[in-house]
């Protein structure tokens, strides 16, 4: 009996938790789809923003560092309704926390990154959650959609020689 306690437990311990608690507190940005919160990195679910070296053009053709421009406008909008809240939804490969997060007032951080165009709906990992929201960011020409860009999925993939995966 106490021979398959010990296996059970080390079984369960081997496997990471289903159901982790939220996590709350003062949010610092990492880049347009990551933030930390006391010592843990959380990637943004279901959104892929460009990443900082990723270079767009605007609507007149000028080149701007639309990643730079993401975490720019990540952070003044988190520094206006703090703390953040992010509920679970998964560990990714890199054992980061993937979730959902939440302004102070309750506004999805993740939706309205799509919403301003700040990052794109991730499909592969959405499911289209925030596919209207891209499509009326795009519409309005809103962050990235006022001009030209590479998908930032496309983007690492190009840099990395790989093939891309989105």
């Amino acid at each position: 009996m106490k021979l398959s306690v010990t296996i059970i437990a080390a079984l369960m311990s081997a496997y990471p938790t289903f159901a982790e608690e939220p996590i709350a507190g003062r949010a610092s940005v990492i880049d347009g789809d990551t933030i930390e919160i006391r010592g843990e990195r959380i990637r943004l679910h279901g959104i892929d923003a460009p990443e900082s070296w990723q270079i767009c053009q605007d609507a007149v053709g000028r080149q701007y560092r639309c990643g730079k421009e993401a975490a720019r406008r990540l952070e003044l909008y988190l520094e206006a309704s703090r703390p953040t809240r992010c509920e679970f939804v998964e560990r990714d490969r890199y054992q980061r926390f993937v979730g959902v997060c939440f302004r102070n007032d309750g506004v999805e951080v993740n939706r309205w990154l799509v919403e301003s165009g700040f990052a794109v709906d991730w499909v592969r990992y959405s499911n289209g959650k925030y596919a209207q929201e891209q499509k009326m960011a795009r519409k309005r020409a809103e962050g990235v959609w006022k001009g030209t860009f590479e998908l930032p999925c496309e983007a690492r993939a190009l840099r990395m020689m790989q093939k891309p995966s989105c």
